[in-house]
């Protein structure tokens, strides 16, 4: 059973830094897309980052130059590292998984996690 767990996230000052994790179990990262998704209350969802399962990476518009996805096999666990944080950051931070060898941010994706919140002041 796959199952994603996200920790790290809480309240930061603008500027700042917050690594998020997702601890993955039942999946394996050479065959399964990983990715990385915020939503705000009554607000679509938005696609932050995602890795593909040979590695390639493919980040949203509101993440391109501040947001790193990565993976560590060993472990099982995906992380973003995110720089130079906004108040517009502000957000309830999801790691999900899917199936499909060429996947995307804009199409529902099979497994999700329980969401870890990130708040910036500022």
């Amino acid at each position: 059973q796959v199952q994603l767990v996200e920790s790290g996230g809480g309240s930061v000052q603008a500027g700042g830094s917050l690594r998020l994790s997702c601890a993955a179990s039942g999946v394996t990262f050479s065959s399964i897309c990983m990715g990385w998704f915020r939503q705000v209350p009554e607000k679509e969802r938005e696609g932050v980052a995602l890795m593909y399962s040979g590695g390639g990476t493919m980040y949203g518009d509101s993440a391109k130059g501040r947001f790193t996805i990565s993976r560590d096999s060993a472990k099982n666990t995906v992380y973003l590292q995110m720089n130079s944080l906004k108040p517009e950051d502000t957000a309830m931070y999801y790691c999900a998984a899917d199936r499909t060898y060429l996947c995307t941010l804009n199409r529902a994706w099979d497994y999700w996690g329980q969401g870890t919140q990130v708040t910036v002041s500022s």
